[in-house]
């Protein structure tokens, strides 16, 4: 992971980084050290980021992984 460099490898490391933080072995690990304020701000920042580019049926299909959402 590089990240810095030009776009394309930023956007090649970030999603390298995020496969790598996501992982089960990792996440059982830090979570429970984790503060609520950490939790939230984590959390928080991600649903801003899905927000800013996903439309909601996007973020149905996409995220949650429904293939049809009903409003």
């Amino acid at each position: 992971m590089l990240f810095g460099l030009n776009r394309t490898t930023d956007e090649q490391s970030l999603m390298a980084f995020l496969r790598l933080f996501s992982a089960d072995r990792l996440t059982r690990e830090l979570v429970p050290r984790m503060s609520e304020e950490e939790i939230h701000q984590v959390v928080d920042l991600l649903t801003q980021v899905m927000r800013n580019h996903l439309s909601g049926d996007e973020y149905h299909r996409l995220f949650l992984g429904e293939e049809h959402h009903h409003h």
